[in-house]
């Protein structure tokens, strides 16, 4: 079964009743985890951005204070975990400046941790990676938010070169 366009669901959606609609969006939210999230997201916190961007960064602490730091491969499955947790959570935002503070937090996070980045490259290329995709999505912004976030990436990488001396 091919799925129909997106303006062909527009255009469906727009001549049902009110009460279908909500039935289907019901409907929909029981199939996937990250259908319901989104409605949850877009219906109770997409008004209060701040509040919601402060609740997953306390997500974040909480799971950073379990990483388990005895293997290299746990450290790496985890912050992976985080990631796909802030990707997926800024990725409902739709906002470039949401995705930027939330990977910028990951990242002063990971620098803070303790977790040695310079000793294992897998860890120092995740962190790498996030730099990379923090200047990427920067680039598209108007350019007083780009001052604003490169001087905090400025900071973030400038105390991540003196905590980790070697090869920085």
């Amino acid at each position: 079964m091919k799925a129909a366009s997106l303006k062909d669901i527009q255009t469906e959606l727009e001549h049902l009743p009110q009460s279908e609609v909500m039935a289907l969006c019901l409907r929909l939210a029981r199939f996937k985890k990250e259908n319901k999230e989104l409605l949850t997201y877009l219906l109770f916190e997409a008004f209060d951005e701040t509040a919601y961007v402060s609740l997953i960064k306390k997500e974040m602490d909480e799971q950073f204070t379990g990483i388990n730091t005895t293997n290299t491969y746990f450290v790496k499955k985890s912050l992976r975990k985080i990631l796909r947790m802030v990707s997926k959570f800024s990725r409902y935002t739709g906002s470039a400046a949401v995705e930027v503070q939330l990977l910028l937090y990951f990242c002063s996070l990971l620098k803070d941790s303790g977790i040695p980045l310079k000793t294992a490259t897998v860890l120092d290329n995740i962190y790498q990676n996030q730099i990379k995709k923090i200047q990427k999505v920067v680039a598209t912004m108007h350019a007083d938010l780009q001052f604003d976030h490169l001087k905090e990436l400025e900071q973030i990488t400038l105390s991540a070169v003196e905590n980790n001396p070697v090869g920085g």
